[in-house]
C-alpha cells in the first residue's frame, strides 16, 4: 500500500493526462448492467455492438462468457437489443473483449485448449455472418502465464495488455507489442514507471494512441481497485494519477476500461458503486490535457 500511495503523491505536482466531463452514465440497464457482473464494455466503430463479459450470468456457455447486444436505431423499436452470448464463446473462461479501431477484429482472453499458458490473448474476425474463428496470438505475445485486456491502439501499430509472466516489475504488469506484418513483434513491458511492485492490468489506449488508462491495486484479488491515467514521454509512460470520483467509486472497485470507438472522446469502464452487489458498465466523456505534450513527441 505505501508505494502505491508514494506514487500517487508524486505524480499529485503534474498536470494529469485526463479529466473527465460530466457524471457517469449507466450503460443499458437491463440489459447489459444487470444484477450480475458485467465487465468491459466494448463498441464497435459504427455504434451498433456493443460486447462485455460476465463472470457469472446465466445462459453462456462456460463460467466466463462474453455477451453481444446491437443497437436498433430505426423503426418502431430502438435502443439495445436484448443480450446474447457470442458464437466463440468456449466452455472455459472467454473473457475481455476489444473491438479494434476499424471493427474488423474482437480481441479476448480465453483459457481455452491449444494456447501457450494459462489464460492466452486471441482475435477473431468480424464477419457479415457474425464472427470467424479465433486466432491465438502466439508465443510473441502469449506466455506460460495469464495474459489479460488486450487492445490495439488506434493507430494500430500497437497491442496493449498485462501479464504476470516473470520479468516484470511486480505482479501483472503492463505488456506492449508492435504489429508487424499479420502478427505481432515479441512483447516487452511498457517503458517507465507506470508498472511497480503492485497489480497493473486492464489496461485501454485513449484517442491519441499513447495516453492510457488502467487499473492498480496492491492485490486485485484482496484489495480495492482504482482506475489511474498515464501519460508518455516519448516511448516512457510516468507512474500514473489516480482519476476522479466520476470514475472511482469511494467503495468500490473501478476496472475493465476501455476507449468506445463509436466517441473516442468516450471511455467506458466498470465499476460496484452505490452499494451494489455486482459490477455495472458506465461510460463517461474524457478530455486529454496532455495533446500539446504528446504531440510534440
Amino acid at each position: 500500500m505505501f508505494g502505491i500511495a508514494f506514487l500517487i503523491a508524486a505524480s499529485a505536482s503534474a498536470d494529469p493526462p485526463v479529466e473527465t466531463v460530466g457524471e457517469a452514465e449507466l450503460f443499458a440497464p437491463g440489459i447489459a448492467s444487470t444484477d450480475h457482473s458485467e465487465i468491459r464494455l466494448t463498441i464497435s466503430p459504427d455504434g451498433r455492438t456493443a460486447l462485455w463479459f460476465s463472470r457469472d450470468r446465466p445462459g453462456g456457455g462456460g463460467g466466463y462468457d462474453i455477451w453481444m447486444s446491437r443497437r436498433r436505431d430505426s423503426g418502431a423499436e430502438t435502443g439495445w437489443g436484448a443480450a446474447t452470448p457470442v458464437s466463440f464463446n468456449a466452455p472455459g473462461r472467454d473473457f475481455d473483449p476489444a473491438f479494434s479501431r476499424d471493427g474488423r477484429f474482437v480481441y479476448f482472453c480465453s483459457d481455452r485448449p491449444g494456447g501457450v499458458g494459462k489464460d492466452d490473448l486471441y482475435r477473431v474476425a468480424v464477419t457479415r455472418a457474425g464472427f470467424g474463428t479465433p486466432k491465438n496470438l502466439g508465443p510473441s505475445v502469449n506466455s506460460a502465464g495469464n495474459e489479460y485486456a488486450p487492445m490495439l491502439s488506434p493507430d494500430g501499430q500497437s497491442l496493449l495488455f498485462s501479464s504476470d509472466r516473470p520479468g516484470g516489475a511486480g505482479r501483472h504488469d503492463l505488456y506492449t507489442a508492435r504489429a508487424r506484418g499479420r502478427g505481432f513483434a515479441a512483447a516487452t513491458p511498457l517503458g517507465g514507471a507506470t508498472n511497480t511492485v503492485a497489480d497493473e492490468f486492464d489496461a485501454t489506449f485513449l484517442s491519441d494512441s499513447r495516453t492510457i488508462v488502467f487499473a492498480r491495486a496492491p492485490s486485485m484479488q484482496d484489495d480495492r481497485v482504482d482506475l489511474f491515467a498515464a501519460a508518455s514521454h516519448g516511448s516512457r509512460y510516468d507512474a500514473g494519477m489516480i482519476l476522479p470520483p466520476a470514475v472511482n467509486d469511494p467503495v468500490g472497485n473501478s476496472y475493465g476500461p476501455m476507449l468506445d470507438w463509436s466517441a473516442p472522446d468516450r471511455l467506458t469502464f466498470s465499476s460496484r458503486r452505490d452499494g451494489a452487489g455486482s459490477m455495472d458498465l458506465y461510460r463517461v466523456t474524457y478530455r486529454l490535457t496532455a495533446t500539446e505534450i504528446l504531440g510534440g513527441r
